[in-house]
């Protein structure tokens, strides 16, 4: 390892400042860091010594998904072998092409085939949105002169997992690179951004392409037919008829055996790697656990979310006969559609939320409330917990603002003698 290390930093040496290779800098130094430790330490105050870098950070957050990334796999093939063992065609592609050769059976009950299936729609995914994305923040290091730092190895492990399984590989690539350069390049890179970048590639498919992206179905690997499966998604069912329709007899295969227990596992069409709640929640407990993630925005957006459920439900109380969506209580909200993924992994990204404690409860709360709000009230937008944390994302900084006032006037007061 020694002979490695000794060879790479010779190397080294035609990178730095003032050798030919100078203006590829970012480039040496991005791939320095990744395979060893850095060589400069702080030295003098005011610094602070810690265990935790950028890099350690970013690569926990990364850990912490891994589960969502396997459940993404698995539940897009599962659903995709649902539909067609209920009568409708596997869709006419290459990844259907490569899976029958591999020898695999369109089987429901095979796990490995439903993860090998879905494997094949959420890699290219993910390898597209590492490629475009990855292009862009070299190119803006290296005109910059900037350091590569991993905070793409994040937008890149979520914005696959908040896609459709079958969205088209270059609006992947269209909307990762609109995140990356409007999203966080144009405010500065890493720790300048705004808007988490990740839910700006989002949104802009979802306003540039809803027909791909969102709607009342979900896109699967598998074709519809008259007679098969709908591909309405759980959340859109129950905005429309309510609890009860999910037990429709005209739903469809991947809506058996409907129960609050397969919701909050997964097993549900959506996004490819946003349907179980229980794999958020163990991302959640790796986040707590390493101090990386904020468990007062994680139980805020469960608080705000839980009373403004309960504020529905009581208008459904007092005015029966109306909206059936007003009358689902927070758990089933807490386990359909994206809501415990955006509460552990989206809310709770460091640059975008803020940084003072009371602040993450506040944040968090409204997150949860705005994000009930929007999609009890509004029957446009079933994914709206992009909506609210991105309208939180802009007031992240005036929360941060009051807070650290109040604080200030306290402190002057509590002294002023």
């Amino acid at each position: 390892m020694k002979f490695l290390l000794d060879l790479h930093n010779r190397l080294g040496k035609w990178f730095e400042k003032g050798a030919p290779l100078e203006w590829l800098h970012p480039l040496f130094e991005a791939q320095d860091t990744f395979l060893f430790t850095p060589d400069t330490v702080t030295e003098h105050p005011p610094h602070v010594r810690d265990g935790i870098d950028l890099k350690r950070l970013m690569i926990t957050v990364v850990i912490a998904l891994f589960p969502c990334m396997l459940m993404a796999m698995y539940n897009t093939g599962y659903q995709a072998h649902l539909a067609i063992e209920a009568g409708c065609q596997p869709l006419n592609n290459w990844r259907t092409s490569l899976f029958t050769w591999m020898g695999f059976e369109f089987s429901s009950r095979n796990v490995f085939a439903c993860f090998v299936h879905g494997a094949l729609y959420f890699i290219p995914v993910y390898l597209v949105t590492l490629i475009a994305g990855g292009l862009v923040e070299v190119i803006f290091a290296l005109v910059r002169r900037h350091e590569i730092n991993e905070g793409f190895l994040v937008t890149s492990a979520l914005f696959p997992l908040i896609l459709p399984a079958t969205i088209p590989l270059w609006q992947v690539a269209l909307g990762i690179i609109f995140g990356i350069l409007v999203g966080k390049e144009v405010f500065g890179g890493v720790g300048m951004n705004i808007f988490n970048p990740a839910l700006m590639s989002r949104a802009f498919l979802y306003f540039a392409y809803p027909g791909q992206i969102t709607g009342d179905n979900v896109w699967i690997a598998a074709q519809t037919t008259p007679d098969g499966y709908s591909g309405a998604t759980w959340l859109a069912v129950v905005k429309e008829r309510g609890l009860a329709g999910l037990a429709h007899p005209d739903l469809g295969a991947a809506h058996a055996n409907l129960t609050w227990w397969r919701a909050f596992i997964g097993l549900e069409p959506g996004s490819m790697g946003e349907t179980s709640a229980l794999l958020c929640l163990v991302g959640a407990a790796i986040l707590i656990a390493t101090g990386v993630g904020s468990y007062r925005t994680i139980i805020g957006c469960f608080l705000g979310s839980f009373v403004m459920a309960e504020l529905f439900n009581l208008i459904a109380y007092l005015h029966p006969g109306g909206n059936p969506y007003f009358a689902v209580p927070f758990f089933w909200h807490w386990v359909i559609g994206g809501f415990a993924f955006a509460a552990v992994f989206m809310a709770t990204d460091p640059v975008s939320s803020p940084f003072t404690e009371k602040g993450k409860w506040i944040y968090g709360f409204l997150i949860g409330a705005f994000g009930i709000l929007i999609r009890e009230v509004n029957p446009a937008y079933p994914g709206s917990w992009m909506l609210a944390i991105l309208f939180m994302n802009m007031f992240s900084p005036l929360i941060d603002y009051f807070i650290v006032r109040a604080n200030i006037k306290r402190r002057m007061a509590r002294y002023a003698a």
